[in-house]
């Protein structure tokens, strides 16, 4: 325990023995801190999360510096779905002891996992939209809303709460239980959920209760004569209209057997002979849209291969004029010294467009704009190694190797693995050694790579595995 005014160590002395300052009522608020620390330490391992909640809100009253106070605090809010309150004490906590503080740890893994804060993101936005919802009275949109919350984050008491008190709005009382009893999986000691538990209890038993009353009134009718009281079951029935009904229904079916056996069978043969006619002449009058509809579709084929052609040949002269376009510009910044411009014009010609004479350009054009470009891609790399500006050096000499991996009777390939070495790429810089080594094993650059820049990579690549 430190002194708050001068930050000495504190004994076991009421005063503090560096700057005399009386620390009693320090002390004393340090520990009622650390025991509203242990109180909320034993509610939250039976998930009693509000109550240890409560607290350690109350130890940190008490000592705002009690960092595992704080740091339970954040993990209880990370545990109910609370993750931005759980990285702001996280935060608090880092930023008052960064020194093998756990809260580090825990920001870390946060942090680290892009999926979570998105969760996050999505579920605070999704939340305050249901909210949104329960205010404007549009309370289906609410629940839709809310079980998006709770799919892609089901620890989150409030969205639980919130769709229970939704479902006992709309009387689904059992919906609303389910609701509530995964909140208090999460949270038992939620004074929120408890309340809201009791109220469905308490619809239900007055539900039951109601219909225990209803079933009884139904049962039975009673009603006075003089000074009697007679009672009677509803269930009684008097029966002398049954007969008059019965006889009614006998007439019908009699009425309905005459007819089916005397007038349908003439008006069955009179509709299948207009049926019969009416077949043939559909037939007649599809067989002819038939014929129309080939000769429609043979119409549509020629004219569709017609277009096509067309489109081809219309898109073929497009690629030739653009493939001559591109070959003057990739002239005119040849001559005017552009040789990046020519290069990437040049690029964009296709050389199957071209007749022979402007082959025979795009040909000269091409050899004498890489031999340029090889050559000043070279000479500027060259230079920025000297300049000892490594990484320009290594684009340059780069690109120099990827066209031709000779140039210079491998000076290009030699100092670009000096320029890796430099930028400590050890791995590219000893590939390219050897390949100086193999191919070039009489030059004074194999000598000095074989022995002395490709042993000293080799080490530093030795050193960085360990």
């Amino acid at each position: 325990m430190q002194c708050f005014k001068c930050g000495a160590q504190l004994g076991a002395e009421q005063t503090c023995p560096n700057c005399g300052m009386n620390v009693k009522m320090y002390k004393k608020l340090i520990a009622i801190s650390n025991y509203l620390y242990n109180v909320g330490l034993e509610r939250a391992k039976i998930r009693d999360l509000s109550g240890a909640a409560d607290s350690l809100k109350a130890s940190l009253q008490y000592y705002k510096g009690n960092i595992q106070a704080r740091n339970l605090l954040g993990l209880i809010y990370y545990e109910t779905g609370e993750t931005v309150s759980a990285l702001s004490e996280w935060v608090i906590s880092k930023n008052q002891s960064g020194k093998d503080n756990i809260a580090d740890t825990y920001l870390t893994e946060v942090q680290s996992n892009a999926s979570l804060l998105n969760t996050v993101n999505q579920t605070i936005k999704k939340y305050n939209q249901a909210l949104i919802y329960c205010q404007q009275s549009s309370e289906d949109l609410a629940v839709i809303q809310l079980k998006k919350i709770l799919s892609i984050n089901p620890k989150l008491v409030k969205a639980h709460q919130l769709l229970a008190l939704l479902y006992i709005r709309d009387r689904k009382y059992d919906l609303a239980r389910k609701s509530l009893r995964a909140a208090e999986k999460i949270d038992r000691g939620n004074t929120t959920t408890i309340r809201y538990l009791a109220e469905i209890d308490g619809h239900a038993q007055d539900g039951q209760e109601k219909s225990r009353k209803q079933k009884k009134k139904e049962s039975r009718v009673e009603y006075s004569t003089g000074n009697d009281t007679i009672i009677q079951p509803t269930n009684l029935r008097d029966n002398s209209g049954w007969m008059m009904i019965l006889n009614i229904l006998v007439g019908l079916v009699i009425g309905v057997t005459a007819t089916y056996f005397l007038i349908v069978p003439s008006i069955r043969q009179t509709v299948q002979k207009d049926a019969n006619v009416a077949v043939s002449d559909a037939n007649e009058t599809i067989a002819a849209k038939n014929q129309a509809i080939k000769e429609l579709e043979d119409q549509v084929s020629k004219l569709t291969k017609n277009v096509e052609s067309a489109k081809s040949d219309k898109e073929a002269s497009k690629t030739q004029i653009t493939s001559y376009q591109k070959l003057m510009t990739a002239y005119q910044s040849y001559q005017q010294g552009s040789l990046d411009e020519a290069k990437a014009a040049l690029s964009e010609v296709d050389e199957k467009q071209l007749d022979a004479g402007a082959k025979q350009v795009y040909d000269s054009i091409q050899t004498e704009i890489n031999a340029k470009y090889l050559e000043t891609a070279y000479n500027d790399g060259y230079s920025a190694y000297m300049s000892r500006n490594y990484q320009q050096s290594a684009e340059l000499l780069q690109k120099v190797v990827d066209a031709d991996d000779t140039y210079h009777d491998g000076d290009a390939i030699y100092y670009l693995a000096q320029s890796y070495r430099n930028l400590q790429d050890y791995e590219k810089a000893a590939a390219l050694y050897q390949k100086v080594i193999d191919e070039y094993p009489a030059s004074y650059k194999a000598n000095n790579a074989k022995y002395k820049y490709l042993p000293e990579v080799q080490r530093k690549m030795e050193e960085a595995q360990q």
